[in-house]
């Protein structure tokens, strides 16, 4: 399994509404993709940075929709919503 971990910057003040359903339909948008396990949004408890996790069944999977015109259409969106570039992080489970 392949994992994305993507860091948020800041969400410009008054969107996290925004946020948040920009995240639930860009879920839906990414469900149909060959490979997609999940999706999940984390807030973290201290009131820091959102975080999310991306699972799939491969990295090469994961890249047919991270290189998709869907995936592309929704970053142009939420690039409106934050106050800089989201940070991701990659990884492969090995034990789980």
């Amino acid at each position: 399994m392949f994992v994305n971990i993507v860091r948020f910057p800041p969400i410009q003040e008054g969107k996290d509404d925004e946020f948040m359903a920009w995240f639930a339909r860009s879920n839906e948008a990414f469900a149909p993709f060959e490979g997609f396990v999940r999706r999940r949004l984390l807030k973290p408890s201290d009131g820091g940075a959102y975080v999310a996790i991306v699972e799939h069944d491969s990295l090469e999977t994961f890249m047919a929709m991270h290189t998709s015109s869907v995936q592309a259409g929704l970053r142009e969106e939420v690039a409106l919503l934050l106050d800089g570039d989201p940070a991701p992080a990659f990884f492969e489970v090995i034990i789980g």
